[in-house]
């Protein structure tokens, strides 16, 4: 699976932070907010490929989020969350523009499955399997490999060389790794893609793999 982005809209703190924390556990780059209105002025600024959305929140309604969404082409893939299971609610919702629909309580596998169908949807579609420079890299299988040599990498370790993989050795810029594979919370000027990427180089190996670009970013070279 690719590197999604992901926003997760919920009234309720405690399920919005457990759906929060296992998207991430997939290597997900994951906001929350927990009304519509923070969730349009999210989405209005950062670019999602998927938007959670709890169809019952105060200021807004996940109703109006989504329209909100279409309404400015955003490209958002929606998944909408509600109590009610009538099929009147889930068609109500579907013909609103949401992409997909799942009432609570749900199981979070199954919550993990649609959110990474609706990301596949989000983007052209790519090879499941990436290579380059020697680098192998499945994401459906979670598995990386350099030369034969599985690679034992963390969630933030694994999108940085997804998405470094996705530009196969196009310079990528330090913003925009930091916009694919973190969260919108992630400081601008922090050193994160720095330490993820030393550590990345030193678990690749040598010859080192990964170029730096002067005031730019990164690439993979080979």
């Amino acid at each position: 699976m690719q590197s999604v982005r992901v926003l997760v809209a919920e009234d309720e703190p405690l399920l919005a932070n457990t759906v929060a924390e296992g998207l991430r556990r997939h290597s997900m780059a994951v906001d929350v907010c927990h009304d519509g209105e923070a969730a349009i002025e999210l989405a209005m600024v950062h670019r999602y490929d998927v938007a959670v959305l709890d169809r019952d929140m105060p200021g807004a309604t996940g109703d109006q989020v989504c329209k909100q969404l279409i309404d400015a082409g955003t490209g958002t893939r929606v998944l909408m969350l509600t109590a009610a299971a009538g099929i009147r609610d889930r068609v109500d919702g579907l013909t609103l523009g949401a992409d997909d629909y799942l009432t609570k309580p749900f199981a979070f596998a199954e919550l993990v499955a649609r959110v990474q169908a609706l990301g596949r949807r989000s983007t052209p579609a790519v090879r499941p399997v990436l290579e380059y420079s020697g680098v192998l890299l499945d994401p459906a299988r979670r598995f990386a490999a350099r030369e034969g040599r599985s690679l034992d990498l963390t969630p933030k370790e694994f999108a940085v060389l997804e998405v470094l993989l996705r530009h196969a050795g196009q310079a990528v810029s330090t913003e925009d790794l930091l916009e694919r594979a973190w969260d919108a919370h992630a400081d601008p000027f922090t050193n994160a893609v720095r330490v993820a990427v030393m550590t990345l180089r030193r678990k690749l190996g040598n010859p080192p793999v990964i170029e730096t670009v002067p005031r730019f970013g990164y690439r993979l070279g080979g």
